[in-house]
């Protein structure tokens, strides 16, 4: 039997499961769960393929681990969840993203689990304000059925974690080198292709939101394993970058590196937006990106009162309950 500890790694076929992969590879034995067939070669991860919906495939993978590895697990990252783009309510959020967690958590209680770590998100918060920066205890707003799913989870994992500590890390939104992101990558492409979408935001130009990068992101999840025996048995964490970029200043530091220009940016009222992406949807048979749900939270805001980059970031008690 390996040496190395164990680690199960949900949702790693993923973006970011393919990357904490790569990641913890070096350090852990690792288990990556997943619907997909793995795109990791042999040696970095074992693929077991299980399917949340279902407590017998939870069940029959967990079987895998212990026979292979034994019932001691130094850490769980589950990313495994549901999203979409449409904004509404749908099953699966309860089917996948809560009720997977529980199925997950429930096979996990006979086995010796050190962490477990839920990826959660910065959004389940409600926003705030210019100057009036957030933490792990700002209110919380499930006022989409994405984030709502994501509070409902977080809320089950403290009900029904048992003895096994907890980590609910609240990324901001990630990005990497070549921009896997959705909401970054549009927003570049509109300005390239000099779209007139690319000069017009139905929110307060002086808005934005932090983003993360994706080493940082696995670099901090690596740390939060290492340092679990330090940590306290039930832990929110923000993660995310220091400063917080307005919407309007990406788009002039876009417009800079792409043309060279002095990127101009109108803000437009809401009505219209919603009236330009139903006749996006309508009218000219398109698939808008922007839904009306994005229009309706363009002014929200998030800076945080101790984001820093995870990179740097010191994961000793005295930060961690400061």
């Amino acid at each position: 039997m390996n040496d190395r500890e164990i680690v199960i790694i949900t949702g790693s076929s993923g973006f970011i499961g393919s990357a904490v992969i790569d990641t913890l590879s070096e350090r852990f034995t690792l288990v990556g769960f997943d619907r997909e067939t793995s795109p990791h070669p042999p040696a970095a991860a074992e693929c077991v393929c299980i399917d949340v919906t279902s407590t017998e495939s939870i069940e029959a993978a967990l079987k895998r681990v212990r026979v292979a590895h034994g019932s001691r697990i130094a850490s769980v990252i589950h990313l495994a969840a549901y999203f979409d783009l449409s904004g509404q309510p749908n099953s699966k959020y309860d089917e996948v993203t809560v009720r997977g967690t529980e199925r997950l958590l429930r096979g996990l209680q006979s086995f010796e689990v050190e962490q477990f770590i839920f990826a959660s998100t910065m959004l389940v918060h409600a926003p705030g304000a210019k100057g009036k920066p957030i933490d792990e205890d700002w209110p919380l707003d499930p006022k989409l059925p994405y984030r709502e799913s994501k509070i409902r989870t977080e809320a089950l994992i403290r009900e029904q974690r048992g003895s096994i500590p907890v980590v609910m890390v609240r990324p901001a939104g990630v990005y990497d080198d070549i921009c896997h992101s959705a909401f970054l990558s549009r927003q570049i492409a509109r300005i390239y292709e000099r779209q007139i979408t690319g000069h017009v935001y139905p929110g307060d130009l002086d808005a934005g939101q932090p983003f993360l990068h994706l080493d940082d992101l696995t670099d901090a999840l690596l740390q939060i394993v290492e340092h679990r025996k330090e940590l306290p048995t039930e832990l929110p964490l923000l993660l995310g970058e220091s400063e917080t970029l307005t919407f309007g200043e990406l788009q002039r530091e876009i417009g800079r590196l792409i043309h060279d220009e002095d990127w101009g940016t109108q803000q437009i009222p809401k009505g219209l937006a919603r009236t330009g992406a139903w006749v996006e949807s309508e009218i000219l048979d398109e698939d808008p990106f922007i839904r009306p749900w994005m229009v309706d939270i363009s002014d929200d805001h998030y800076e945080a009162r101790h984001f820093q980059c995870p990179r740097a970031c010191r994961l000793g008690a005295e930060a961690l309950h400061s």
